[in-house]
């Protein structure tokens, strides 16, 4: 009966390895196949004139004077001398001869954000990588964390995770608390200018048990080893966003502790909804169990999202209500529905704010950027709700 069971588990072993190497042979074909779009080769997006100068905060013609006068480069023009589109680098560039930029003070906290939910599927990585990626269009400065071994924030970025990277590109030394006293190692610059990765890949699920280990053996402050490394980094951004895993981990349990403000994605479906219910008594009891060792976080805001809204089902209509009534203004108003672009641009290992024009169709990616920059910009006004020097601005704005 044991040689048996060898037999069939040694067999089972060979099918598994057979289905991994066919697999990790169909991936290396994906990534040579698709050179456009890994991360190295990705450039910027662009802005028309008019894109720019809202962005900036000036008028189309105070940038042509700039432009005239000397205190901008001339533009680049095409074959037809019509302007090339304007790089967020340049925007930037704008933003700092304008004194438009929208950086917190130095004396002002730097927002740190949990993107997270204890169940997969809910959208957490679409959430946390577009958050990202708007903040950056808009002049912050960014640091996006990939703390989820799964990677998928990674590989919005263009990467093939454990191909194009090793552990040591990853958070994983760190929190294994070697002789590294800064994540500034780990910090990759994206195409995004001002927006910089942390990227992640399979060994990272590794540290899990690392971590649990040791602090089952006596080492508590593990858990504080996260905060430690963003706090190394933390003067040069103005907001961190952790995409964390969808569990209840040693890694979740950094990400609580380190993270001043909590985005919630949840899916208007009773499956989701039962389960982020489950996940606020399981985040309550976290909480209380921190605090017992003084390691409780302060949360600056708690905001849910409806992700993966189906605006014709009438039965996310009936949650969306429900959580309304629930969440209150914890809710952030605008929902984000399902769009056909940011499924198509996800299988492009992209994302709808790098794309330059439509996948599907202009209507579709127009309703898209509306729902993705509402519920951003509801989180921007969050985030800027956290600065003391933001206040007068945020009041001036009227939405305060």
């Amino acid at each position: 009966m044991t040689a048996d069971l060898d037999q069939a588990g040694y067999t089972s072993l060979q099918m598994v390895e057979g289905l991994a190497d066919k697999a990790a042979a169909v991936l290396e074909n994906l990534r040579e196949s698709a050179v456009a779009a890994r991360a190295g080769e990705r450039r910027e997006p662009t802005f028309q004139i008019g894109q720019a100068a809202e962005l900036v905060g000036r008028t189309p013609a105070a940038i042509r004077d700039a432009e005239k006068d000397g205190r901008l480069p001339k533009p680049e023009r095409g074959a037809n001398n019509r302007r090339v589109g304007y790089t967020l680098e340049q925007v930037n560039d704008m933003r700092g001869i304008f004194g438009t930029r929208p950086w917190r003070d130095p004396g002002d906290p730097p927002a740190i954000i949990a993107v997270q939910n204890f169940k997969g599927g809910v959208g957490k990585s679409t959430v946390a990588v577009h958050l990202a990626q708007y903040l950056a269009i808009q002049g912050y400065r960014v640091a996006l964390i990939d703390c989820d071994s799964q990677a998928s924030a990674t590989t919005l970025f263009g990467y093939v995770p454990d191909l194009d990277l090793t552990e040591d590109e990853t958070l994983y030394p760190f929190l294994r608390h070697d002789e590294r006293s800064s994540l500034s190692y780990a910090l990759k610059p994206t195409h995004f200018d001002g927006l910089y990765l942390i990227p992640s890949n399979l060994r990272l699920f590794q540290s899990e048990y690392e971590i649990a280990a040791r602090m089952a053996q006596g080492e508590p402050g593990l858990v504080d080893r996260l905060s430690v490394g963003l706090a190394s980094i933390a003067p040069n951004f103005d907001v961190i966003i952790m995409d964390p895993p969808p569990a209840l981990g040693a890694i979740s349990l950094s990400v609580l502790r380190a993270a001043n403000a909590l985005v919630v994605p949840v899916p208007p479906t009773i499956m989701d909804f039962s389960s982020t219910t489950a996940f606020l008594s399981m985040l309550e009891e976290t909480l209380r169990t921190l605090a017992q060792f003084d390691r409780a976080p302060s949360l600056e805001f708690l905001k849910f999202v409806a992700s993966r809204v189906e605006e014709n089902k009438s039965i996310h209509k009936e949650l969306i209500k429900l959580m309304q009534a629930i969440f209150g203004h914890h809710l952030v108003r605008a929902p984000l529905k399902n769009s056909a672009e940011i499924d198509n641009a996800t299988a492009r290992l992209m994302t709808v704010y790098e794309q330059q024009g439509a996948i599907t169709s202009k209507s579709v990616r127009d309703r898209c950027l509306t729902y993705l920059n509402a519920v951003c910009k509801e989180l921007e006004t969050d985030i800027r709700g956290m600065w003391p020097s933001h206040q007068e601005r945020l009041r001036k704005e009227g939405l305060v």
